[in-house]
């Protein structure tokens, strides 16, 4: 109802008389002569009401009588009175002496029943200049809580953009936040690609309240042709009333293709650069049709010229702002991914180090890896037993990657010809004891050639030179096999195993060399390399392999991992370690060992048994390397419980899904 709406019929009542009409046609014709008063209009809704007003603001002039006998008059005014809008003047005194009410309805002032011109204008003035300084009031603490609520909400959007490392997600954060403080619609991030000879700017991200549609990466030149263009090439923001009536002069033109392609209507635009520290554009945000109420959606053209007004001034404002914070957190993100892939490709180039090293393991590093990062997922999950309390972060996932993925980087500090020993003896060592047996061959071939030599000369009977033929047969046929047993007992064994009683006999063995020097036919390295029980490797090289785990600690220790990647190096360095005591290299006991080493034990071993490419032995069939596991619990090596995981989830059948 507005304040001239028709009040009824209350035409001169006779409690009221004419008195009070006479009051207000007295006071309505001294206001209108009254030059001082500097108002908009004086109106009389009612023949008992005189209603000044200024602007928005406005005062209500009427006799005491109508507050006493005909307040519902003043009806139509409470919400005003309320809102501190208009103020109550009234003439004369009410029969009412308790005017708290009439205070807290309105009431500014109280007038004699015929005010004097300067009385009346200091009372309208009065009421006039206390409903401003309460509309400022009110306006200045509605702008208040406003800045309070837009500083908080920065706030929580500048937390949320710098503790975002993954670019697509930051990406998503940046144009959710700036639709949000400004109310768009819908909008799109751009980022610079390339140098400055060849910089082009790549679309990677578009949001939209109202429709849905497949959107796909793609370029564009930077030029003054596009508005996105025209913002990195200026640095400056661009705001678009509609963009299908672009300025007059505009380099730039929008392509109304898309729109009629998905069925939107796009109209007001504002379009910002994301600058970074080094004061360069490496991107830019381009938001769509500002709403006046956020939360509708815009389904048709009606939605659109309903909802859709200009970005203004303050919209600009609090898009820089987050622009800013977006520029700096999207510059730390690129960077962070950037480092982050150079440590992933120096990690990937140490590992294939180590592998063209011992390309006898190629392969090796990735695939425990793999399992020990599975298991560790599963273990994470655990709800009862031992491991219950486990958890791993994605970070803690990571840095279990890394570390099982550089486990084996000491060998760099291992002899090659010992990492890639695929026999017990060397080549070269088999093929000197090769021209022993040969020489031997030829000194025995010489000796009975010279006995049957002589045995001719003396005229022998033919049965001493068939002797002589078949003791040469019989000792060259004895040194072939002996050679044969030196061949089969280079071949290197998983378990202990073989028959090393030949050995043992050949090392007693002598023969006399071209000098007349005796000499035996096996080197003492030679008998300890052929006796080793198990493998390839002598006790010696053994213990030089297993240096590899003090290397991979030394050489991890010297990389500034940083805070989250910190353990990789004491994470890699036991993965030897056994849950008894008698692992390597610090024979640390159970409680001593990290859960996460314990997890690379088992992968470690399980792959090393039942991988394909060791020229020195055959995969192990999975049951059987599962047992092998086993008996690495009972011999208090491995962790029986992590084991029992690994086994019924089946890991090795997790990894190699993940991998499809």
């Amino acid at each position: 109802m507005s304040d001239e709406a028709d009040f009824g019929s209350l035409a001169g009542p006779p409690t009221l008389g004419a008195t009070p009409i006479e009051q207000i046609d007295r006071v309505a014709h001294q206001l209108g002569a009254d030059s001082r008063l500097t108002v908009d209009v004086i109106t009389r809704p009612h023949p008992l009401l005189l209603v000044v007003r200024r602007g928005e603001l406005a005062v209500v002039i009427a006799p005491a009588a109508v507050w006493d006998l005909g307040r519902d008059l003043l009806a139509p005014f409470a919400h005003r009175f309320a809102s501190g809008a208009a103020g109550l003047v009234l003439l004369g005194t009410p029969n009412e002496r308790d005017l708290s009410q009439a205070m807290n309805l309105g009431l500014a002032s109280l007038l004699s029943d015929m005010p004097g011109s300067d009385e009346l204008f200091v009372a309208v003035q009065r009421s006039l200049e206390m409903q401003e300084t309460k509309t400022r009031a009110e306006r200045r603490g509605h702008w208040l809580k406003r800045y309070r609520y837009e500083l908080g909400e920065l706030i929580n959007i500048a937390r949320a953009m710098t503790t975002e490392r993954s670019v697509d997600k930051l990406f998503s954060v940046i144009l959710e936040k700036s639709r949000y403080v400004t109310g768009a619609d819908a909008g799109s991030i751009y980022v610079v690609e390339g140098d400055d000879g060849d910089a082009r700017l790549r679309f990677k991200l578009t949001q939209n309240d109202s429709i849905s549609f497949d959107s796909r990466e793609f370029t564009m030149p930077i030029s003054n042709r596009s508005i996105a263009g025209s913002v990195v090439l200026s640095k400056k923001a661009i705001a678009i009333a509609d963009v299908y009536e672009l300025p007059a002069g505009s380099s730039f033109a929008f392509d109304r293709s898309f729109d009629e392609r998905i069925g939107y209507r796009t109209r007001s635009m504002i379009v910002v650069p994301l600058i970074s520290q080094r004061d360069e554009v490496i991107g830019v945000i381009q938001l769509i049709n500002k709403k006046r109420e956020p939360e509708k959606k815009l389904l048709g053209q009606s939605d659109v010229d309903r909802q859709v007004i200009e970005f203004d001034e303050r919209s600009e404002e609090l898009l820089g702002m987050v622009a800013a914070q977006a520029g700096v957190s999207l510059e730390n993100a690129m960077l962070y991914d950037e480092i982050r892939k150079l440590f992933e490709g120096f990690v990937k180039a140490s590992v294939e180090a180590i592998e063209s090293r011992d390309p006898t393991t190629s392969g090796h590093s990735r695939r425990v890896a793999d399992l020990t990062v599975e298991l560790a997922r599963v273990v994470d999950r655990e709800t009862t037993g031992a491991y219950k309390d486990a958890l791993f972060s994605t970070e803690d996932l990571r840095e279990l990657e890394y570390a099982s993925l550089l486990h084996d980087f000491g060998k760099i500090g291992v002899r090659e010809r010992v990492l890639t020993k695929a026999k017990k003896l060397y080549d070269e060592s088999l093929a000197q004891i090769r021209e022993r047996f040969d020489f031997v061959a030829r000194s025995i071939e010489a000796d009975v050639l010279s006995r049957k030599v002589h045995a001719l000369e003396a005229r022998a009977p033919r049965s001493v030179l068939d002797a002589l033929d078949v003791e040469l047969a019989s000792r060259l046929l004895e040194l072939d096999a002996s050679f044969e047993a030196i061949v089969a007992a280079n071949e290197p064994t998983v378990l202990a195993a073989g028959d090393f009683a030949k050995i043992e006999a050949l090392a007693k063995e002598t023969y006399v060399d071209r000098r007349g020097e005796v000499r035996r036919l096996l080197g003492d390295d030679e008998v300890i390399a052929l006796s080793v029980t198990r493998g390839s490797l002598t006790p010696q090289e053994f213990d030089e392999i297993r240096s590899h785990v003090s290397h991979t600690f030394r050489f991890l220790s010297k990389i500034p991992w940083g805070k989250a990647l910190r353990r990789v190096p004491s994470i890699a360095g036991a993965h030897h370690e056994r849950l008894n005591g008698t692992g390597y290299p610090n024979r640390l006991r159970a409680e001593e060992i990290p859960v996460q080493s314990k997890i690379m034990s088992i992968s470690d071993v399980y792959d090393a048994l039942t991988a394909s490419d060791r020229p020195y032995k055959k995969a192990v069939p999975l049951g059987r390397a599962l047992d092998i596991l086993e008996y690495g619990v009972k011999d208090q090596h491995l962790d029986g419980e992590l084991v029992r995981i690994f086994r019924e989830a089946r890991i090795w059948e997790r990894t190699a899904a993940r991998m499809t």
